[in-house]
């Protein structure tokens, strides 16, 4: 049995292998298939069968959509078994069909961001208060992922250029995201300041934790709790939170009302926004059109706008 069981961990290795090639970091779909995996090797089986896959996905207990998330990442494994051993059963689609919800994006006023950074300009520590600040600054101005803004050294910084490059991030190796004058010097005096700090540091990270190393994401997530609830800011609805990747919809968002607002041909500048924000394409950008009735608004303006030329001409 358990040389069968390697064999199918050595198929789910090189499985993960290729998709995370292709982009994908899988974290939670790999926890997945290594317990099922497990499963299979209990019930001494070494062929996937959708009886199998079923049965593991009944008795998972990973929260409200595990059983569709379970299903999938089976299926995906499944489909690339089969085309090694045609014994290997593919479960069909509709079987524990993923319930996909998304979460409403807390979208930041600028009365919201400035009271932010108020917050963050009261925090305590070595450099901890103007840390934060440049954070929560960067994420306005560039739309970054927080992963992306943790990882950034300060060699992803070009002055010459004014371009931040960011190396991590779902679909490419590396993107260029402009930078305004105003930031780069504002992060240039940050740098100066952190390295008084920490004089000597030996990290490359460009924002620097309470030790001098890099800032975490547990936490900033921590901190980033605590600086809306020093901010006043509170849940809209149940489903609508203030978050650290609110900043990052907040971005897109703004920036599309500005091109409404401006007249500009949106359709024409998405790619460039979808390239920036490391979307896989304009289509995944336009999910932002639902995020704010006020966008939505002005996009209705503008499709009105659009029939009433029509009807004129």
């Amino acid at each position: 049995m358990k040389p069968q069981v390697r064999t199918l961990a050595g198929h789910l290795d090189d499985y993960l292998t290729l998709r995370r090639a292709l982009g994908c970091k899988l974290i939670r779909v790999e926890r997945h298939l290594r317990q099922f995996l497990d499963y299979l090797a209990g019930r001494e089986q070494h062929t996937l069968t959708v009886e199998a896959a079923a049965d593991w996905v009944r008795r998972s207990r990973h929260g409200p959509t595990a059983p569709g998330l379970g299903m999938e990442a089976i299926r995906g494994f499944a489909v690339f078994l089969h085309a090694h051993d045609p014994a290997h059963e593919i479960p069909p689609p509709g079987l524990f069909p993923r319930r996909r919800t998304r979460a409403v994006p807390y979208l930041y006023s600028p009365a919201d961001i400035a009271a932010l950074q108020a917050a963050a300009g009261r925090l305590r520590g070595p450099l901890r208060a103007e840390t934060y600040t440049v954070l929560i600054a960067l994420l306005t101005v560039t739309g970054l992922r927080i992963g992306e803004a943790l990882a950034l050294d300060d060699g992803d910084i070009d002055t010459g250029e004014g371009m931040l490059i960011v190396r991590q991030d779902k679909a490419q190796s590396f993107r260029l995201v402009p930078l305004h004058p105003t930031a780069l010097a504002a992060l240039a005096g940050y740098r100066h300041r952190r390295d008084q700090a920490f004089p000597g540091r030996a990290a490359t990270a460009l924002l620097a934790s309470r030790t001098g190393d890099r800032l975490t994401y547990n936490a900033v997530h921590k901190t980033f709790t605590g600086l809306v609830s020093a901010a006043g800011l509170g849940p809209r609805t149940g489903r609508c939170r203030p978050t650290v990747h609110g900043l990052r919809h907040s971005f897109a968002v703004n920036m599309l009302a500005g091109w409404y607002r401006d007249g500009a041909d949106v359709p024409a500048r998405l790619p460039w926004l979808s390239t920036i924000m490391g979307h896989s394409g304009p289509a995944s950008s336009y999910w932002y059109l639902s995020s704010s009735p006020e966008l939505m608004a002005l996009a209705a303006q503008r499709l009105q706008a659009h029939v009433d030329r029509a009807r004129q001409s």
